[in-house]
């Protein structure tokens, strides 16, 4: 049955205007991104069979081109329909955080980090650079390694710190593995980078592991 023949409280684009988007599951929201289905599939149905095959959302919106290709009723432009929403996420949580007077959302920082950082397949080492009211003065991306680390160099992120002139500093990497556990090593790094930065008074705020699910705060665990 066509999903125009389903009652009306069923049918995804009405289901969200009615109740908002949250109101919807994950197949429901990728069949309104899908917008139609394919002979015998319905929207729904097809966006179903694909969080099936992929293992889920995630694992869906970080397929590279030829995986995403592979799957049934889709296609390169649809790979770039899923790449250009994921940039507007981002691009907007970024703008959230520029046009806040201080960064004082934790919640807010955790999402644009994980929004950032979640779907590479190799480790990323990022830092936010603040100012001494805490405003965001920039988001860059400093380290990169393979599927199970990378190195930090304390003598890098104190050189772009100064030439940031940042006052304070939060730092991210993702552990592709998608366990949000700090290792001891990520506390080690931790550790050296406070006390390198604390020679030119710029206080370290927070480390931030991404993974699957909510990330993991260091200076909420009192690591900082």
């Amino acid at each position: 049955m066509p999903i125009t023949d389903w009652p009306c409280d069923d049918r995804p684009r009405e289901k969200l205007l009615n109740g908002g988007a949250a109101s919807l599951s994950d197949a429901e929201l990728l069949a309104i991104f899908l917008r139609t289905g394919i002979k015998g599939f319905t929207a729904v149905d097809l966006a179903r069979n694909l969080l099936s095959e992929f293992g889920g959302l995630g694992a869906l919106l970080r397929a590279d081109q030829s995986r995403f290709c592979q799957a049934k009723g889709m296609g390169v432009a649809k790979f770039a329909q899923i790449q250009a929403s994921l940039e507007i996420s981002r691009r907007y949580l970024h703008e959230q955080l520029q046009q806040n007077d201080s960064l004082t959302n934790p919640q807010q920082t955790r999402h644009y980090l994980h929004c950032k950082l979640r779907h590479y397949t190799y480790e990323v080492f990022a830092c936010l650079f603040l100012d001494n009211r805490h405003r965001v003065i920039c988001y860059e991306e400093l380290f990169r390694g393979t599927i199970d680390g990378a190195s930090v160099h304390p003598r890098e992120v104190v050189k772009r710190a100064l030439q940031h002139n940042a006052a304070a500093l939060i730092f991210a990497h993702n552990h592709p593995s998608g366990v949000v556990e700090p290792s001891q090593a990520d506390r080690a790094i931790t550790d050296q980078l406070k006390s390198a930065l604390a020679l030119v008074d710029i206080r370290v705020l927070d480390h931030f592991i991404i993974g699957e699910g909510e990330p993991t705060s260091l200076a909420e665990r009192g690591m900082i």
